[in-house]
């Protein structure tokens, strides 16, 4: 990917004047906490006491999600005050119409129009980019529109972060391989299967008298013709009678004993040599030293200290965080769920990644706090969701242990700015995950997707799932092999799915789907599914259906180890709502909160802003 090429002109943008907001300038602090749920919390009020305060001397109540209530369309409608039909994310992955492929919602890389071939290189004359894809304006441009000053901390979907305050990206944010995160084992257990699997790569490896060198992939060198993925060299010398490892990496050394992880080791990745390189960090895992060899080397994230991608806004910031606290993960979502749900990681192996990752996380807020003057911070939270996709339901207790670390970072808020006015919200909450349903298998029974061997015959299908839960007719005019009418024959097939859909029962008893909605959005949009599904709690889209795939039964038992979801009917799955002062508003959603926040400042809220004040 190009990703690492961008430049970020990335330049705090004051407005012209003193307004009356700013010359009253207070402080304002939300806390978001992704998957935080309101049941959860109520069953374990005695473990979370500053919850509890802030439910007893401010407020406590549900939050209404979005529909469909996935964190990339959430935080987008909590960032900009926008349905989903008006800011144009719908899901964790669109698909483009003309191609039927799927793509990220969240951003898009435009490679450099003009390149100068050299020999094996083809060099750019002009810059790469990397687009934001949410429309809208995010409240806190307005904020420094009436010189508030503001800082976002890892809010999800402002990857590359928007030019307006101090940024840090969250959600979004790609590994320096330009992945949602690729992890790579190193084994040489002769059970094991090499190759790729979902969210990462396991490579046959043998030692020689304990030492072996091993490779890991970098970015695809987009400065040569054939993009040749670059590479750089981990030694690994494994001592012959005890559990130990010396890792050599660059310049960095690391000795690991079986069962422990490295701190952050950067990593330079040759692009050019002796001219241009892609610089990253990875943590190393000593899985097992004897008598097999295991080692687990994490997604290659930016480097904070020095970044080849746009993470942070100004470009500065990032490294001035690093400066103060030492590295941080920058991955977009930095707890490895993937290396669990293939098996490379033990439950066990898998909490202990999340509990650094949580530590790093209250290591930024920590700082974040100590610059913290006035005006406004976000800070992001996503140990509980991650956890929670894990934990849910099963593992109550080790699922507590993230409440308990999030509601003491509540605590410090408290102690550290006691005058602030806090809001602590959640995106959505959460539910079971038993049954999955494979929707164009659905589809397919119904008669309304044909196929071709393995393949989806597209000239013959009339409606088709991708995504968690949209579902699209291939409409003439948009598809590229659309059949479907626009006007009566597409209003009227909409009518039949939606009636069979909400008539789907398990075992002829249970629920499968709750709620068929339309999107709203324009009758132009390209990216908009034709119905979201709502499914009913323990149910949820299987993985093949959210790629756009089909096999297997119409409902199956699922038997992941990701065993919650809140990819279902938002009534379901409503965030958290706490505030140092009371909430008047009856039923606050999400588009509530961007108006809230600016009516602390006295500033009105945009025109298109779709809430209210909550106050």
């Amino acid at each position: 990917m190009l990703k690492f090429f961008i430049a970020a002109a990335l330049a705090f943008e004051a407005g012209c004047g003193p307004t009356q907001a700013s010359r009253n300038l207070k402080q304002v602090i939300v806390i978001g906490v992704d998957g935080m749920d309101p049941g959860f919390v109520e069953r374990h009020w005695n473990d979370l006491p500053n919850l509890a305060g802030l439910r007893r001397t401010g407020s406590f109540t549900r939050l209404e999600t979005t529909t469909p209530p996935q964190s990339p369309v959430a935080w987008s409608t909590f960032i900009t005050g926008l349905d989903p039909s008006a800011h144009g994310i719908f899901d964790f992955l669109h698909r483009d119409p003309t191609t039927l492929q799927p793509f990220s919602s969240m951003d898009k890389i435009e490679e450099p129009r003009l390149t100068l071939p050299l020999g094996a290189y083809r060099l750019p004359l002009s810059p790469a980019r990397v687009s934001l894809l949410r429309k809208g304006k995010a409240f806190w441009q307005t904020l420094v529109d009436h010189r508030i000053p503001a800082t976002i901390i890892r809010i999800p979907v402002n990857y590359p972060p928007l030019a307006s305050g101090q940024a840090l990206a969250g959600m979004g944010t790609p590994d320096l391989r330009g992945t949602d995160g690729t992890f790579t084992e190193y084994t040489d257990d002769p059970g094991e299967i090499a190759g790729a699997v979902d969210g990462g790569d396991i490579i046959k490896t043998a030692l020689v008298n304990g030492h072996a060198e091993l490779a890991i992939e970098g970015p695809p060198n987009s400065l040569r013709k054939d993009r040749k993925p670059s590479s750089a060299a981990l030694i690994v010398d494994v001592d012959p009678a005890q559990p130990f490892a010396r890792l050599s990496l660059g310049d960095e050394t690391a000795l690991l004993k079986q069962g422990e992880w490295s701190d952050w080791m950067p990593v330079e990745f040759p692009l050019i040599p002796h001219l241009a390189s892609a610089r990253g960090m990875v943590r190393v895992f000593a899985k097992q030293l004897h008598p097999r060899f295991e080692l687990y080397v994490s997604p290659v994230n930016v480097d904070p200290a020095s970044p080849s991608l746009p993470i942070s806004a100004p470009a500065r910031f990032s490294r001035d965080l690093a400066a103060a606290i030492g590295r941080y993960p920058t991955l977009g979502i930095p707890q490895d769920t993937a290396a669990l749900r293939q098996g490379v990681f033990h439950l066990d192996q898998f909490l202990a990644e999340s509990r650094m990752v949580l530590n790093d996380e209250r290591r930024l807020l920590g700082e974040s706090l100590h610059r913290f003057d006035r005006g406004f911070l976000f800070f992001y939270f996503s140990s509980i969701d991650q956890n929670s996709h894990i934990l849910f339901g099963q593992h109550d207790a080790e699922l507590l242990e993230f409440y308990r670390a999030i509601d003491d970072s509540i605590g410090e808020v408290r102690r550290k700015v006691p005058g602030a006015e806090l809001i602590v919200m959640s995106d959505h909450g959460f539910a079971p995950f038993d049954r999955a349903v494979n929707l164009n298998t659905w589809l397919r029974e119904q008669g309304w997707l044909a196929m071709r061997g393995p393949d989806i015959d597209w000239p013959r299908t009339r409606a088709y799932a991708l995504g968690l839960n949209g579902l699209y007719l291939n409409l003439a005019g948009r598809e590229k092999y659309g059949i479907v009418r626009p006007g009566a024959e597409q209003r009227a097939l909409l009518e039949s799915i939606r009636s069979r859909l909400l008539a789907l029962r398990d075992s002829n008893v249970r629920t499968v789907i709750e709620t068929v909605e339309p999107t709203g959005a324009p009758a132009n949009s390209m990216a908009a599914p034709d119905l979201i599904v709502g499914y009913a709690s323990g149910y949820r889209a299987s993985w093949r259906t959210a790629l756009g795939r089909t096999g297997g039964p119409e409902i199956e038992d699922n038997i992941d180890a990701w065993i919650a979801d809140h990819c279902i009917n938002a009534a379901d799955v409503p965030g958290v709502l706490f505030t140092t002062r009371p909430v008047r508003l009856p039923g606050p959603a999400l588009k509530d909160l961007p108006v809230s926040i600016l009516s602390l400042f006295g500033i009105a809220p945009e025109p298109e802003m779709h809430g209210h004040s909550i106050y």
